[in-house]
């Protein structure tokens, strides 16, 4: 299906979020164009990951609209989010520990096999032509993020930087027309960081996937991010693009500091 350019991938509507008489989530309203890398941003407790679970179906809206690709998500399951074209890293890890890194990057593609169980006791047709398709999927996805040399070994032998990558590739294999960035470089080297920020700008260049990422290093989103939103105690407080929102005082204040200033 084409894309249409003024149709935002994802448009959030009013979505407010309670728990109890607790609200997480108030009212917020936010946009994610084509190929746009759009940052949410803001302190510990803001709302921004109960937002993510908002947008990927982890949990339902008390109120408000999440339209994605211009339909309403209201009626997904949960479990047909990724399906439906929206991928998502965590902020902590969730790979397969035992399992290779191919093996956790084909779990990425479960969403697209569509052979009944009959035919894959057979393993011919519709099967393999799938399986093989798959794989040739994640091959490329291996090739993209450089991991070869790491395809075989089981994911809890790898660093921390390579887990991330290998988790980036997992939502990758999902073939999403939008990607959640959860913290993706918490806990990385200044290396390990400046190549997640060029992944993350090659993905939208040669997989044409929007991304929106909650992420606390201030110089990558500020490199990154074509728009910022910031939250606090669960409501929008700022909006635009890093510039402005660099020069918000209140943002400044808040949440940028001086760094900010010199980004």
């Amino acid at each position: 299906m084409s894309v249409d350019i003024n149709t935002p991938v994802l448009d959030v509507r009013g979505a407010t979020k309670k728990f109890g008489g607790v609200t997480a989530v108030n009212g917020v309203s936010l946009k994610v164009m084509p190929g746009e890398i759009v940052s949410l941003i803001g302190p510990n407790g803001a709302g921004k990951t109960t937002t993510f679970n908002l947008i990927s179906g982890v949990l339902p809206v008390t109120s408000g609209q999440i339209l994605f690709k211009g339909q309403d998500t209201a009626g997904l399951k949960s479990s047909q989010f990724a399906a439906a074209g929206i991928g998502r890293t965590f902020q902590n890890l969730a790979l397969f520990r035992n399992g290779s890194v191919v093996e956790n990057l084909l779990t990425g593609r479960h969403i697209h096999f569509n052979y009944t169980v009959i035919e894959s006791l057979f393993f011919w047709g519709r099967p393999r032509r799938e399986e093989i398709a798959a794989r040739q999927k994640v091959e490329q996805i291996i090739e993209f993020l450089e991991i070869e040399e790491l395809r075989d070994k089981p994911v809890s032998q790898l660093a921390y930087g390579q887990q991330k990558r290998v988790e980036l590739g997992r939502a990758l294999a999902c073939e999403p027309s939008l990607l959640l960035l959860d913290e993706i470089v918490a806990g990385m080297n200044r290396e390990e960081k400046e190549d997640i920020a060029r992944f993350t700008l090659d993905i939208r260049e040669e997989f044409g996937v929007a991304v929106l990422m909650i992420e606390h290093d201030m110089k990558v989103v500020m490199d990154l991010s074509d728009r910022i939103y910031v939250l606090d105690f669960g409501s929008l407080i700022a909006e635009g693009t890093p510039q402005e929102v660099a020069a918000n005082p209140m943002v400044l204040a808040a949440y940028l500091g001086n760094e900010a200033a010199h980004a």
